[in-house]
């Protein structure tokens, strides 16, 4: 059983405009809890398409969803081949597509799995564990100047050039093999004052080292274009991000799709072919409220943005 609460739940499947037959995604299927609640708005006429690149949250729930729901269809797979997912399902066109791009607890709870600073386990970090690419790799193999890019535009680190040093001058003597000798060389180099936040120290360290190990923000990026592409008209698309570099890769990417024409008033002809394909739901982005707060303290960060095919 997942130990996950699905953040903005009833925000996110109350602007779906969910109806009874209607063909949903759920692109990040994680712990399963807003697929239960799309599954219960679409009824037995509609379908749900649950995408998970994590083999382990397809396999944990197998058993539950399909001895429940012959209408749900679970796919191991990046987001990012939205398009060749659907094909694969028989489907051109979906009436809401959802995307929680938070990882979720059991794979916070899941020591091997590297994602989180505070236990000892493999510096994994990957959402897909048959790719190559780990964070252990990373760590070791990258050389300095990439490691501070990666601290500084993925983890909005200040203190990168002094943790990627002190990386590549460690692994000199031994190669990192876990999150708690990371965090450990994170914990020396960030001076004490900067410390006392009520964030770890190791926090942007870790989220920017998960995002190049899984290519986050560059998936993020296609999903976005496959998933309005693949929206019927009045279709939603409805996208939970956690930290500002997503956010702003949703806002800006929702913006570019919702503006029409940008030629000079005074062209007789549109030549910059820009067409508007959907309008803004959320001019503004949706937060959890006090309650849920009080509930999951780490729905904290977490924002909704919702669009409309048009």
């Amino acid at each position: 059983m997942s130990i996950h609460k699905p953040v903005l739940l009833k925000e996110s499947i109350d602007l779906l405009n969910l109806e009874k037959g209607a063909v949903v995604v759920d692109a990040t299927f994680g712990g399963g809890g807003h697929s239960r609640e799309i599954l219960k708005k679409i009824g037995k006429s509609g379908k749900l398409i649950a995408i998970d690149a994590d083999k382990e949250a397809i396999e944990n729930f197998k058993n539950e969803f399909l001895s429940k729901a012959d209408n749900l269809f679970l796919v191991q797979d990046n987001f990012a081949n939205f398009k060749n997912i659907l094909g694969g399902q028989g489907v051109t066109t979906v009436d809401a597509v959802l995307a929680d791009l938070g990882y979720s607890s059991d794979q916070i709870e899941n020591q091997k799995r590297g994602f989180s600073f505070l236990g000892e386990g493999k510096l994994d970090m990957r959402f897909d564990t048959n790719q190559k690419v780990t964070a252990e790799y990373v760590i070791n193999k990258y050389e300095q100047i990439d490691l501070e890019r990666i601290l500084k535009e993925y983890g909005e680190e200040r203190f990168a050039r002094k943790i990627s040093e002190k990386i590549v001058e460690t692994r000199k003597k031994y190669e990192f093999k876990t999150t708690k000798q990371l965090a450990d060389l994170i914990l020396q180099v960030i001076p004490k004052k900067y410390q006392g936040s009520r964030i770890h120290p190791a926090t942007k360290s870790f989220q920017a080292i998960r995002i190049e190990v899984n290519q986050e923000l560059r998936n993020l990026e296609i999903f976005i274009n496959q998933a309005i592409d693949s929206l019927s008209i009045g279709g939603r698309l409805a996208v939970i991000t956690f930290h500002s570099l997503e956010d702003r890769i949703v806002k800006n990417m929702f913006r570019e799709n919702a503006r029409g024409c940008i030629c000079p008033p005074d062209f007789p002809i549109c030549q910059c072919r820009q067409i508007r394909k959907v309008k803004i739901i959320t001019k503004k982005p949706i937060r959890p409220s006090n309650q849920e707060l009080a509930d999951n303290i780490r729905s904290r960060s977490a924002k909704l943005r919702v669009c409309e095919k048009i």
